[in-house]
């Protein structure tokens, strides 16, 4: 299995809007079961004040060739560019086999 680990910093004008953090969870959440290979994905908007960035994504995969589907996946593509890319200031990603 792959671990793919995503750590977000929204935009300043974004960081305390729960909207937008809400719109990314439920976005990148609801795309489980619509990827292929896709074993689980979960977002915390939640992260404690010693926290350093605003939204992280944990997902697992079946395999890295299920990690790179899932990238150019139309729906993670759709996801990305309209719930993600326009609040997110910096992205730091780690993927890892388990």
């Amino acid at each position: 299995m792959v671990k793919h680990v995503i750590l977000w910093t929204l935009k300043d004008e974004f960081k305390n809007s729960a909207e937008i953090k809400a719109g990314i969870k439920s976005g990148l959440e609801g795309l489980k079961g619509r990827i292929p290979g896709l074993i689980d994905i979960m977002v915390n908007i939640n992260p404690l004040a010693s926290s350093n960035c605003d939204v992280m994504l944990d997902s697992c995969f079946e395999d890295e060739a299920s990690l790179k589907g899932y990238s150019v996946n139309p729906a993670h593509v759709e996801v990305a560019n309209t719930r993600v890319r326009p609040f997110t200031a910096s992205r730091t990603c780690m993927d890892y086999e388990v």
